[in-house]
């Protein structure tokens, strides 16, 4: 009996320097799991409302700059018609109009490329999210791979010192 809690005392020894090492995770702890799991899920579930609320605005931007772009070409084609009525006319405020004209169309040469931009930054972002996840997969896996591992050698622990055991009780 007394070798029989020598044993679990070493074990325990054992535990507590190999959870002090860092060996070993949550072994006795299913409960801090538990919590990990829920941490995990939370983490992720704020991640993907996250991800979510960036896409709604992604969209809310790109449509903000297509109706923008459509707005600029129909309101450019009405400028043009105004000039050539104005030139028509020989209106006095002919330079004016040719200025708000021409910074129309540079404003609306400027916006094709920043719709190009935002384009690109989407695809980016799609990439960058696939690795993520595909790193996350590879975390889980590699976890639940640690965890079984541990408990092989734990569970071949105890058949070792329950062989040491009846070896010491036979001597004894």
């Amino acid at each position: 009996m007394t070798t029989q809690q020598q044993v679990l005392e070493q074990q325990q020894v054992q535990v507590l320097r190999m959870k002090n090492s860092g060996a070993i995770s949550n072994i006795e702890g299913p409960m801090k799991d538990d919590k990990d799991e829920e941490l995990s899920i939370s983490v992720l579930s704020a991640f993907r409302a996250k991800e979510e609320e960036i896409e709604k605005r992604k969209m809310v931007v790109k449509e903000r700059v297509q109706a923008h772009l459509g707005r600029m070409e129909v309101e450019t084609k009405r400028l043009a018609e105004i000039r050539e009525e104005l030139e028509a006319l020989h209106d006095p405020m002919r330079k004016e109009v040719a200025f708000i004209r021409k910074r129309i169309d540079t404003v609306n040469k400027e916006l094709k490329p920043l719709g190009l931009t935002c384009q690109k930054k989407e695809r980016e972002y799609k990439e960058v999210l696939e690795a993520f996840n595909e790193k996350s997969r590879e975390k889980a896996q590699l976890v639940a791979k640690l965890m079984e591992l541990i408990s092989e050698s734990e569970r071949l622990r105890l058949k070792k010192l329950e062989e040491l055991s009846k070896n010491i009780e036979s001597l004894g």
